[in-house]
């Protein structure tokens, strides 16, 4: 069954070899836990429900919980601690767009604020119920999850908007396709997730971001139903598709997804390789991705990261001997490491590798097999199961993302990751940070930073560890050449950095396509545009 206060399926867990509590001992200190609040405490804490009954609307205490909160880290310290704050006046559970379309009725009739809910995975603050005088009712799509078209000439299938990434590959791989979108959120997040919040898959440098991949769909509004045509291409004024792309629930609820789907490769690998310093790493990237080098993904870790995974892999042996081999090779203190994947046909993946070895060995990279490749590929979708088992060791950790060109890449890296490990000096407390380049584009890359410090003696200071780091390093990434969220979107949290970004004149445009829309600002207010400060935002 599926955690109420953490991520995925509480039957899973993954454990910390001793070896990496030791690494990060040695690095932060012992941590010290705080202690969980139960799923019972939390649902006595639920006030009665303002929503009068709907057939189609659950309002029992543990169902408003599993839906009251994403996977931010703030989220995860307000379902640990009990300390939601406000939760939904209900949970509306739809099979079909016309049952989201007499919701959306009903919710202007009963005056209600509407949140949709996909898989639950923000890590922004997407879904979160602001305190209102009006009822919130959340509108979770997980009962539309079905393949229902799938067009073999035109490529193009129709899904329900809350399928999520399982069910998706899994329906389309009865019938030989795949659609390639490989977050790593995966095991949860759905197709209309991906669409609104701009998604980019581990893969995307085959298969594409979320961009290419989505066709068309079908969109209810407050004014009824949006259909979005697909189209190879059109010239006919601006792209409409691009309304609903990162739209995150403001113009209307998702129901219908159409993507781009493609015969499932005849081939597949995943390879590793070693590069002596930074440098030498991210000038073969940057080679690699330039050259068009036939590649489905591009991976790569900076000394920090890579020193981190290797101490976090357990298998201490294979790992010593795997150090004895590299440094014989000449990559030792300061190693960095590339994880690529190959997918297609098989003359495909020969050319692809080939041109891999070429490249990297100008560079002097060190080429070692796909062994570790498929232990990359075995776990790629378990690493946000990390967070639990750090807690449990008293140890929070969290990501922050961006993307910039190439010539900014190395300054805006070094800026993020110093804020960040001297972020809690006054405290004298040392934060770890490690980063790596997970999409790669011939313009630029993005920046992939993850941190790790010590839970504090209360929820309330832990919190506070945490808005200090968050809010200094945005500001440091819009105002470095950065863009706020490369595939996390924007939610509450990323909203207040996004005029920096986008400029007043877009603001402006933003504000209005939502009003066009939702002019009694009922559909996920507050997320992605901060509705307190539209008069600002139109300056």
């Amino acid at each position: 069954m599926r955690r109420w206060n953490g991520w995925g399926d509480d039957g899973f867990a993954l454990e910390l070899p001793d070896n990496g509590t030791r690494f990060l001992e040695e690095r932060l200190e012992v941590g010290r836990a705080l202690p969980d609040a139960s799923l019972e405490e939390v649902c006595e804490k639920v006030p009665e429900s303002r929503l009068p009954e709907h057939r189609l609307v659950a309002r029992d205490a543990e169902t408003r919980v599993r839906h009251a909160r994403g996977q931010s880290l703030p989220d995860w310290l307000a379902m640990r601690s009990g300390e939601f704050g406000t939760f939904p006046d209900g949970v509306a559970l739809p099979e079909s767009s016309d049952e989201v379309a007499e919701l959306l009725q009903w919710a202007r009739e009963q005056d209600l604020c509407v949140i949709p809910y996909g898989g639950g995975t923000s890590v922004a603050g997407h879904i979160n119920p602001a305190e209102s005088a009006r009822p919130v009712l959340t509108l979770s799509l997980e009962r539309m999850s079905r393949l229902l078209d799938l067009d073999t000439e035109s490529q193009i299938a129709t899904f329900g908007a809350g399928t999520p990434g399982p069910l998706v590959e899994a329906q389309l791989l009865a019938q030989d396709y795949t659609l390639g979108h490989f977050p790593q959120s995966f095991e949860l997040s759905t197709v209309g997730g991906w669409v609104v919040s701009r998604s980019s898959g581990q893969q995307s440098l085959r298969y594409g971001r979320i961009e290419q991949l989505f066709a068309g769909g079908r969109l209810e509004t407050l004014e009824g139903t949006w259909n979005i045509p697909t189209f190879p291409a059109s010239a006919a004024g601006p792209d409409v598709r691009e309304m609903i792309l990162g739209s995150e629930g403001r113009l209307g609820v998702l129901t219908e997804v159409k993507v781009r789907v493609t015969p499932v490769p005849e081939k597949e690998s995943f390879h590793v390789l070693f590069f002596p310093n930074w440098k030498h790493a991210r000038t073969c990237a940057r080679a690699l991705v330039q050259n068009r080098t036939p590649l489905s993904m591009l991976r790569l870790s900076n000394a920090v990261e890579t020193e981190t995974q290797l101490a976090l892999a357990g298998h201490p042996k294979l790992i010593a001997g795997l150090e004895r081999y590299l440094s014989f090779r000449g990559a030792e203190q300061g190693k960095c490491m590339m994880t690529v994947g190959l997918t297609g046909t098989s003359a495909q993946c020969r050319l692809g590798l080939k041109e891999l070895k070429s490249i990297s060995h100008r560079h002097e990279g060190v080429y070692t097999g796909t062994y570790l490749g498929r232990k990359w590929e075995a776990k790629r979708f378990t690493m946000p199961y990390l967070r639990e088992a750090l807690w449990k060791e008293g140890y929070a950790v969290d990501t922050l993302e961006t993307a910039t060109d190439w010539d900014n890449v190395d300054a805006l890296m070094e800026k993020i990751e110093s804020n960040l490990r001297h972020g809690l000096e006054p405290e004298g407390e040392a934060v770890h940070v490690f980063t790596h380049l997970s999409h790669v584009y011939s313009q630029g890359c993005s920046i992939y930073t993850t941190y790790v410090f010590r839970c504090a003696d209360s929820y309330e200071e832990t919190y506070k560890r945490w808005e200090r780091l968050k809010r200094t390093t945005s500001e440091i990434i819009v105002n470095n050449r950065g863009t706020i969220s490369h595939q996390h979107g924007v939610g509450r949290d990323h909203a207040p950095y996004l005029p920096v970004e986008k400029g007043a004149h877009a603001m402006k445009a933003l504000y209005s396509l939502a009003r066009t829309f939702d002019p009694d600002k009922r559909l996920a207010p507050g997320v992605l545009l901060d509705d307190g400060k539209e008069t600002e935002g139109n300056g």
